[in-house]
């Protein structure tokens, strides 16, 4: 009977320490969940405000003004504008 007893003893602490450790790795595993949802919100949000400054970046009015003052570009005016004529299709020699 002592060893009947003593064999239930060790399974009862077996199981009692396992399941504290599943407990254990349950709480560390929905803490790590509970990050990595943490963290995909703020990229989400990260994510959106960039889209927000790609399109205010990518305005016509902005690139207008980029275009005039960093590479010093001009309008097109009918003045400065040199046409080409396609004379393959006109059948002139150069």
């Amino acid at each position: 009977m002592l060893r009947l007893n003593l064999v239930l003893l060790l399974a009862v602490m077996a199981s009692a320490i396992f399941l504290v450790h599943n407990q254990y790795e349950s709480r560390r595993l929905f803490t790590e969940l509970d990050r990595a949802v943490a963290e995909s919100r703020r990229l989400a949000t990260e994510q959106q405000r960039l889209q927000v400054e790609k399109r205010a970046q990518a305005t016509p009015q902005r690139i207008e003004v980029m275009a005039r003052e960093r590479l010093q570009m001009k309008p097109a005016t009918p003045a400065i504008a040199q046409y080409v004529n396609d004379d393959a299709r006109t059948g002139v020699a150069p």
